[in-house]
Formats: C-alpha cells, structure tokens, sequence
C-alpha cells in the first residue's frame, strides 16, 4: 500500500521534516505545498538530486492540493517564525498571523477529498489544531497537534543529562499548552524504574531548575538560531510514523479532552485512526491545578467561534 504524507509549509520546520522523510525512507508519496513558490520548488528539487545517494526513492509533488485527496497525513507547519523573535518568550506572538493563514489552509483542504489525518505543527499550537478541526469539520481524533512531545523531549534530555543516562531511559510527561502554561507532570517522571523523587533524594537534583531548564529550552535555541527546527521535526515525524504505522503508542500530543472542554497535551494511543485512546493519569491535585490553568489559558485564547 502506498504511502503518501503531505507538508504544509515548508520553511525551516517543515522542510527539516521534509528531509528526514525524504532521507529515512519513510514514505513513498510526499506533496510539498507553500505559498514561496520558488523555495517550495528549490526544496523539490534539492531533495530529488539526493535521491541518487540515498538508499530509497520518494515521489515529490509540489503546490497541487488535489495530491491531497487521497494523502494519509498532513503535517501543518505553516507559520511565521519571526514573530517569536522579541525579548519575552511567547508563542502567541505567531496567534494573528498564523490564525488566518490556517483558517486559509484548512478552507483548501476541505475542498479536496482528503480524509486522512492532520498533525500541526504551527503555533500557538493547542489553538491551531482546534482551528484545523472546527474549519475542516474532520472528527477530533483525527486532528491532533505535536504538543508536549517536544517539552517532554526537551525534559527527558535535561533530566537525562543531570543523571547522567541516555534521555531514551527517561519515562514521563510534560503536560498542557505547548506554551508558557506546560509544566513537567513529575509524578509522572521516572529513570530507570525509579521516581524522579528517589533520585532527587539520592542524587540532589534540583527540580526547580531543572524545570526553568525545560521550559526555556526551546527559546534558548530560539535565542541562538532564530529558530528551531531538529527537535520538533523529530517529534512531528514521530507522530507521523505512529500514525502511519498503527503503532498505537502512547505520546502526549494536543488532542481533545472533554473533561477540560479544550485541545491540550496530555497522554493518548496513538495508531492509524489517530486517537485511538485517551489514557488517564493519577495526578496529584497540585498537577490537576496547573493542567486546568493552563486548560482555562488556552481556551481564553480561542478565536471567536471555535471551540
């Protein structure tokens, strides 16, 4: 069976998911589509001139939605990373632009036959997939966003390197908007069989900082490059794969949760359906307070009409 995915926007998120597809082999269709003309086909034929090199060939096509109709997985990753450049971190910078520019996208995607699924990408992300899902009219398990996969990433990496061990040895959950409002769900966190609590009395670690750590760590490679591109695309590409693969694995993504009313990160099997469950964590009630704030936070956000 063929396999085909789609990328939206292919600045330096998407054209870093781009090639790691491309270059992994993982699917045999990939439709590039991005309003820069000239950089979409750039891209397009870039990648086909390291076709000779690479152990796997994947059809490219580029700006034509109808490629969509009968595409698996879009990745949404259109956006306007030079809005984030000011001195306070914000994602919401991006909120105005990138609003429309979805409610655009997902206007043209209704139009085609497309009834795959939609993982986004673009920013302020809790926000963005619920704008894909009410404009598309798509089921709720089908549009999910990236979310905390990459805070939780970006926790297993810190934690990893304060102990120590490879990030992959690190269990847990950062949780809620992918924003200011997340927050590392430490009872949730565990090394090696072990809680996160054992290894602070062992080991010493400081969780507060190691929790500013996590937080800030997109905005210092932000700070540095201007943007970020390796780390979310892994966990873009990730999803994907989840999707594609029926893997039915358990990430924290953006999906609906209806106890909160809203689209934020929190744990759900994923698998060639999307969301094919919703797990359910034992929080404590000091994590249940931060997961509603930053609930009631993302919803406060919300543009006119969509819910």
């Amino acid at each position: 069976m063929t396999r085909k995915v789609a990328i939206i926007g292919t600045g330096n998120v998407g054209a870093a998911c781009a090639h790691y597809i491309v270059s992994a082999g993982f699917v045999d269709d990939l439709v590039l589509i991005d309003k820069n003309e000239k950089k979409v086909q750039a891209d397009a034929l870039d990648f086909e001139d390291a076709m000779a090199n690479l152990p796997f060939h994947t059809n490219i096509f580029v700006n034509d939605y109808s490629q969509l109709d009968d595409t698996d997985v879009i990745i949404s990753a259109v956006g306007n990373i030079k809005l984030q450049d000011r001195v306070k971190p914000d994602r919401f910078a991006e909120l105005g632009f990138t609003s429309n520019a979805v409610s655009e996208v997902a206007a043209k995607i209704k139009e085609t036959d497309f009834d795959g699924k939609i993982v986004v990408i673009s920013n302020p992300n809790d926000v963005m997939v619920s704008i894909y899902q009410e404009v598309t009219g798509l089921p709720k398990e089908h549009v999910m966003g990236t979310g905390t996969l990459l805070d939780s990433a970006r926790m297993k990496r810190a934690v990893g390197k304060a102990l120590n061990v490879d990030p992959r040895s690190v269990a847990g959950y950062n949780l809620g908007e992918h924003g200011n409002s997340q927050f590392t769900a430490w009872s949730t966190v565990s090394v090696m069989d072990h809680s996160i609590s054992e290894w602070a009395q062992k080991d010493g670690l400081n969780l507060d900082k190691l929790n500013e750590d996590i937080r800030m760590g997109g905005f210092t490679v932000f700070s540095g490059k201007k943007y970020t591109n390796y780390g979310i695309s892994s966990a873009a590409v990730k999803l994907t794969l989840a999707i594609l693969n029926d893997a039915l694995i358990e990430l924290p993504v953006s999906n609906y949760r209806e106890e909160y009313g809203v689209y934020l990160s929190y744990p759900a099997i994923i698998g060639r359906d999307g969301i094919v469950q919703q797990v359910q964590l034992d929080l404590p009630q000091e994590e249940l307070d931060k997961l509603q704030y930053s609930a009631d936070f993302i919803k406060s956000k919300l543009p006119q009409g969509v819910k």
